[in-house]
């Protein structure tokens, strides 16, 4: 009995000190994982996660706008302004100096040698056409003319005498012809004095004013025409004026009887003067290449006068005129200056063009753009080449004046 109690009680305390050192080896083990372990890898893992849902809610997004932007251009169009390429029809101005000529200019000379017996009228006077203006005595003509009247009636008489033998055939047809020829020749030579009579009297060839008297009573002048002849009185004719300019050969084609034209005189400042194409030359000197135009202004007031200097100011039309399109219609890029076009079909077209002139608010289209193009006005980079839009309507350019002046006159 004590030898089993003994050896239970062995086997107790080995049984107990085998708990024990179990015991110890639970108080060296730790009962949970590491604090580190799960500090590191539990961020990471929620940044994951977050990370895919968010990668997950962008592509949905993006699929969904894709797909509401496709719905988008299928149902509807963009809407622009357009304006038509068309040429620059406004009038250009033309400025060229000319010289102001009366209507008509005339030297007066006698038609018969003679003395002054009077003169009726001064410089500055205004005249009709027919009315008097001096008269000449001529004694000598008179003698003649008094001569000639008597052979006159002489050959008259002979004449009708010789008629009346032929009647009787007393003389031949012969000699009747003769003496009827010497009738009518005396006869004529008569008419000829008497109108030479008639150039006693010195009358105006036209209405206008004098413009020199070179007589007093008592001059004696002699028939004839520039230095062979007295000049008697100088007259011109101021209703209308006539200004002649020389247009260059650029302009020359835009000239044409009719055309209006401005008048300014340095004489009368702020007073323009309206006067009307009347003559072209209709051809160009070959030494200057211009064409003299006439252009007549009316002078009722006798506010101009003859020889005056003065400008011609020309609004012409250009036929040829460049295409011009409004400056927000251009766009410029690494291609170069390009600008937005609308087809028949409300298609876009990106076009490439060449520019010219800046007159400001417009420029002018040298190459790639034909008259009466559609151009979408303030492109953006939302037309892309090719898509459908719509089309708002034409807008109207505004206004751009151009001067075109003669060298002449700078």
């Amino acid at each position: 009995m004590m030898r089993t109690e003994t050896a239970k009680h062995k086997d107790n305390g080995a049984h107990d000190g085998g708990g024990a050192q179990d015991r110890r080896t639970e108080l060296r083990t730790p009962l949970h994982p590491p604090m580190r372990s799960v500090a590191v890898w539990g961020p990471i893992a929620a940044v994951t996660v977050l990370a895919i849902l968010v990668i997950i809610g962008v592509g949905h997004r993006i699929s969904r706008h894709h797909d509401e932007q496709n719905f988008v251009q299928r149902t509807t169009q963009l809407a622009v302004n357009v304006v038509t390429a068309r040429r620059d029809s406004k009038p250009k101005e033309l400025v060229l100096p000319g010289t102001f000529q009366a209507f008509n200019q005339t030297t007066i000379f006698p038609r018969s040698n003679g003395y002054v017996k009077s003169w009726k009228v001064d410089i500055g006077d205004n005249v009709q056409a027919g009315q008097l203006l001096a008269e000449i005595s001529t004694p000598e003509v008179d003698q003649q003319l008094a001569q000639v009247r008597a052979q006159q009636q002489i050959a008259k008489v002979t004449a009708e005498r010789w008629r009346d033998l032929l009647d009787k055939k007393v003389v031949s047809k012969q000699e009747y012809d003769q003496n009827e020829k010497a009738y009518e020749a005396a006869n004529a030579n008569l008419q000829q004095l008497e109108k030479i009579q008639g150039f006693q009297q010195i009358v105006a060839p036209f209405a206008g004013k004098i413009a020199a008297r070179n007589i007093d009573v008592g001059t004696l002048v002699t028939a004839g025409t520039g230095n062979s002849g007295t000049p008697l009185f100088s007259m011109v004719q101021s209703d209308p004026l006539r200004v002649y300019v020389f247009v260059p050969q650029t302009n020359a084609a835009s000239m044409h009887e009719g055309l209006k034209a401005k008048i300014l005189v340095q004489e009368r400042p702020g007073q323009d003067f309206e006067g009307t194409v009347t003559r072209t030359a209709g051809a160009l000197d070959p030494t200057s290449r211009t064409m003299q135009v006439e252009v007549q202004v009316p002078n009722h007031d006798g506010t101009l006068y003859a020889g005056m200097y003065g400008q011609v100011e020309f609004l012409l039309s250009d036929d040829n005129a460049p295409i011009v399109v409004p400056a927000d219609a251009f766009v410029f890029r690494a291609q170069g200056p390009q600008v937005v076009t609308v087809a028949n079909d409300n298609r876009i077209h990106w076009q490439k063009i060449s520019v010219g002139r800046d007159f400001g608010t417009q420029l002018e289209v040298l190459d790639g753009l034909k008259e009466n193009t559609e151009v979408v006005m303030n492109p953006t980079d939302d037309l892309r080449e090719g898509i459908e839009v719509q089309v708002k309507g034409d807008e109207k350019p505004r206004p751009q004046s151009s001067v075109a002046q003669s060298g002449s006159t700078r």
